[in-house]
């Protein structure tokens, strides 16, 4: 009986379905004929916007028309495998591992130009940024990555940087393999109207670093996304981030903006045509201009008059500077100039680009800097971005900045994060991690060939919460031979070593005698070492297998101290352990006169330099010095004998844009004449000075800007010069004149 009844019930819900069905269709289709026989259109809502949300004014053709009208997604797909035949390329399928095990590891090579060859200003200066990389070889036996001479930045066929058979070319290249272990940059693909990404060749199985990446089209763990970039992007250097000038408040005069060029027709219309619904020039400044291109004025529609006397009220520079967030709608392609120019302003980028896979996204962590919207959803973005607490928007404005000055500032980072990519993939085994390439100062200059241990960089004590080690291992660079036991360096020796936080005491021997036996050196209550400098000047920042403290101490021979100035510049150095700690400063300056930079050793409250002569710094540094600099810069200060120590000063100060640190040093130090002078000595010879004024100038060319800082900052030990006991005083040897 109760089978029955369930067959009955189940028989009755199929027809009322079959019912509803039926007089559904039909008064369907009976509504599609009236409005056939009245004239109108019969518009489906979209099922993506919420109809409470649109204003009586919003026109629904404004928000339907989108990117491939007229295209299934399956056709989209079908038609960017045709363009990408090796769209399922990874690392572990398309990539020779082999060629980067070898002694030279992670090497790139670049294509000797052809004669005539076309280049564009930007990819010159890329293939100049890899070629002035420390992975730069001229052998391609060499060579883990190659790079084409070709320039394929821009693909659109329409213009005039456009270089035609390439796919022709790059067959008859011995070294293609179909593109295996080829990097190929590329800022614009597809033409006019669709804007495809297609690059009008086969790119095979080699990775492609592209901007505009569609995340459809991108290959994960294998190509790159990189930011769309102007030509007038700097090579080097480039600004600072515009947040030290505009930190407090959070908020800015406006909470909103955009300005930029309001596409009539075509790919990419339909989010710039609807930006003007946002405006209402008090908070939120969202300007459109018609006019741009040839023909504007052909498709010039009512609105375009009143868009573009709105436009020219405001200057985009004004808006930059004023606003808290920057709209970045896609343009013609996914990627927008707006982008970059957002990140350096502070000014949080809102994105309105669906499907954009975001520069260096395997490492950037970018829900920490911008906020991504949806071009369906535009009338939502104000009370969004009106719902960010202040505290969230100062975070966010500070991490724009440090991703701005790590990985976008120049065109020479650009090219780097791209190839330190590709190197992480490769040895993923010793690979940053997402900390490293997120928190300061960047994973450009966190080498894994050191450690991937976050407690053993500099940078990451205070987040970490922990401290540096209490002992330090003093290196003393020796160039003189040992022919007299009242030498200062013998001296020296007994001050160092009676220090309590001395661990251990290595002499870098660079003298042309060979060094003496360990029975001509005094005894001492911590173990002696001496290492052959091999007549290098920038030997004594190599990185020793013997130095194991995190602390180093670099002593110049004839240096004079005090062991308690020694304890006292450690002790300072553990609360500064990302900075230079010493006492010798120096400085320098500007020449308006003769367009050069200047370098003084008066002795003035001002410094920008600490001298390495005696000086405390994190061993790390050693590696970065010997790793990360080019070997132009190391031959510069082996050839002159000279700079090393102002070299170290630029690599730091560049690596935390902060000055040294000079400690307080007994007054007669400076007062005595040529206390650490020598008849030989270096500094006596009159060129000395003149080279240390050119290498200046060389260290501040190669890193495209001046990265010391100027400082009146002194630290002075505690109860210096009270009148208080004696006994209370912990380096009481410090006041005596």
């Amino acid at each position: 009986m109760q089978a029955r009844k369930k067959y009955v019930l189940l028989a009755l819900c199929a027809c009322c379905w079959l019912l509803l069905f039926y007089w559904g269709g039909v008064q369907v289709r009976l509504l599609k004929l009236l409005a056939r026989q009245r004239g109108e259109e019969v518009r489906p809502w979209p099922d993506w916007v919420d109809r409470a949300l649109l204003p009586a004014y919003v026109e629904l053709e404004e928000l339907q028309a989108g990117e491939g009208a007229g295209e299934s997604p399956r056709q989209r797909r079908q038609a960017w495998a045709g363009i990408y035949k090796d769209s399922r390329c990874r690392m572990e399928t398309c990539f020779d591992f082999s060629r980067c095990r070898g002694r030279d590891g992670f090497r790139v090579y670049v294509y000797p130009a052809e004669k005539g060859e076309r280049v564009s200003e930007s990819y010159r200066k890329i293939l100049a940024s890899i070629a002035e990389s420390r992975y730069y070889t001229a052998d391609p036996r060499e060579a883990c990555l190659f790079v084409l001479s070709i320039d394929t930045l821009d693909r659109d066929q329409l213009s005039a940087q456009f270089v035609p058979n390439v796919d022709e070319r790059i067959r008859g290249y011995p070294l293609w393999n179909d593109g295996r272990n080829h990097l190929i940059f590329n800022l614009y693909s597809g033409t006019w109207p669709n804007y495809t990404e297609d690059l009008g060749f086969h790119i095979g199985q080699a990775i492609l670093a592209k901007a505009s990446l569609n995340v459809e089209h991108f290959r994960p763990s294998f190509d790159v996304s990189i930011p769309l970039f102007s030509k007038e992007h700097p090579q080097k250097g480039g600004e600072r981030g515009w947040l030290v000038r505009n930190t407090v408040p959070p908020r800015r005069k406006y909470l909103l903006m955009f300005k930029g060029k309001r596409y009539l027709t075509g790919i990419g219309s339909d989010t710039r045509n609807a930006l003007h619904h946002i405006h209402n020039g008090k908070d939120i400044v969202s300007l459109t201009t018609c006019r741009h291109g040839k023909d504007w004025e052909k498709h010039k529609d009512a609105r375009c008059d009143h868009d573009n006397l709105e436009y020219e009220r405001y200057d985009y520079q004004e808006l930059l500077h004023n606003s808290t967030f920057c709209l970045v709608p896609r343009g013609r392609r996914l990627g927008s100039f707006r982008f970059l120019e957002s990140l350096q302003a502070a000014c949080i980028p809102v994105l309105l680009s669906n499907g954009w896979e975001l520069p260096f996204s395997d490492v950037i962590q970018w829900n920490q800097a911008v906020i991504e919207g949806d071009e369906r959803l535009l009338l939502q973005v104000p009370s969004t971005v009106r719902a960010v607490d202040n505290e969230r928007v100062l975070a966010l404005r500070q991490r724009t900045q440090m991703l701005w000055d790590a990985y976008f500032s120049s065109v020479d980072k650009i090219v780097l994060t791209t190839l330190e990519i590709i190197k992480d993939r490769v040895f993923s085994h010793i690979s940053r991690n997402k900390f490293m390439w997120n928190a300061l100062p960047g994973g450009l200059l966190v080498l894994p060939e050191y450690s991937t241990h976050l407690a053993h960089f500099p940078f990451y004590y205070l987040s970490q919460g922990i401290s540096p080690g209490q002992e330090f291992t003093a290196v003393i660079h020796a160039v003189s031979p040992l022919v007299s036991q009242s030498q200062p360096i013998m001296k020296l020796l007994q001050v160092v070593s009676k220090s309590k936080y001395c661990s251990q005491i290595i002499i870098l021997w660079n003298s042309e005698k060979p060094p003496p036996p360990r029975s001509k050196w005094p005894p001492m209550p911590v173990p002696l070492t001496i290492t052959d400098g091999r007549r290098k000047t920038s030997s004594r920042f190599l990185p020793h297998v013997a130095i194991e403290t995190d602390a180093v101490l670099s002593l110049d021979e004839d240096t004079v101290l005090l062991t308690s100035e020694v304890n006292f510049a450690f002790l300072v150095w553990r609360s500064f352990p990302e900075r230079i700690v010493g006492y010798p400063p120096r400085s320098h300056f500007w020449d308006p006169v003769k367009q050069v930079w200047g370098y003084t050793s008066k002795w003035t409250n001002e410094y920008s330099i600490v001298l390495t002569g005696a000086a405390f710094y994190h061993r790390y540094y050693h590696h970065l010095f010997s790793q990360y600099l080019p070997p132009s810069l190391r031959a510069l200060v082996d050839r002159t004998s000279n700079c090393e120590d102002i070299l170290m000063n630029f690599l730091v100060s560049s690596v935390t844009h902060l000055p040294p640190i000079k400690v307080a040093q007994r007054k007669q130090y400076k007062d005595i004449p040529n206390l650490q002078g020598v008849k030989n000595a270096p500094w006596s010879n009159p060129e000395h000075f003149t080279q240390r004024q050119e290498c200046v100038n060389a260290f501040a060319s190669w890193f495209g800007y001046m990265p010391l800082v100027h400082s009146q900052f002194r630290l002075d030990p505690l109860l210096f010069k009270d009148q208080v006991s004696v006994l209370r005083k912990k380096y009481k040897d410090l006041e005596r004149a």
